[in-house]
């Protein structure tokens, strides 16, 4: 979509570094992953959504309908990409979720199919910065229970990935049907690594899509 000029993305001089997305099912260790990453990378790192809309994603969540609930989404989602193109210009970028993660998630506890998601997501794609390489994370579910079970800050749409019948089903399902269209997609299992051990796979895959 060809924006008016007040509507395009600000520009930043300088080199574009690599940016990296780690996306997933709540628990799986994103966060941790994010923080080693870019320790090692000497990146920045950032959380889709990151303030000021992580603030407000409870009341937004519990007070709006479909539509102005994933406008509020879309709109954190561009604010990320421009967070994005700032820090780029120093050095590499790790996302904590992104693009996947608002269209998969929104699906699921709408109750939407994602191609109902993608129609109204689609005239603001062309806005967001795309990902060098997007590491889709997974495990077995008994896995996830137990990381779950250890994760300091839980959220309401953490407990309902267990509590609410067909949920953590449908989440799956739904990035599966995101990554299969997304040219960045990379899938780890996580399943019996350390943080380390995965950090460490992640930075060769890195060096070999680099080569």
């Amino acid at each position: 979509m060809n924006l008016p000029v007040t509507y395009e993305p600000r520009l930043y001089d300088g080199s574009k570094k690599p940016f990296i997305v780690l996306e997933g099912v709540s628990g799986i260790g994103k966060s941790t992953l994010a923080r080693l990453l870019a320790h090692r990378l000497r990146a920045t790192s950032l959380h889709t959504l990151p303030k000021p809309h992580n603030d407000w994603s409870k009341p937004v969540n519990n007070r709006l309908a479909s539509l102005p609930q994933v406008a509020f989404y879309l709109s954190g989602l561009m604010h990320a990409s421009d967070c994005v193109r700032k820090s780029r210009v120093a050095g590499p970028v790790i996302a904590d979720r992104y693009q996947a993660s608002v269209i998969a998630c929104h699906a699921t506890v709408r109750g939407i199919p994602i191609k109902h998601v993608r129609q109204i997501a689609e005239p603001f794609l062309s806005y967001l910065v795309q990902p060098t390489v997007t590491f889709y994370l997974r495990c077995s579910e008994e896995t996830l229970r137990a990381r779950m079970s250890t994760k300091g800050d839980l959220k309401q749409d953490d407990t309902e990935l267990f509590s609410v019948p067909g949920r953590l089903r449908q989440l799956l399902f739904n990035f599966e049907t995101v990554a299969a269209d997304d040219p960045s997609a990379v899938w780890v299992d996580t399943e019996g690594k350390t943080p380390d051990q995965l950090v460490h796979e992640i930075a060769q895959t890195l060096e070999r899509t680099r080569a």
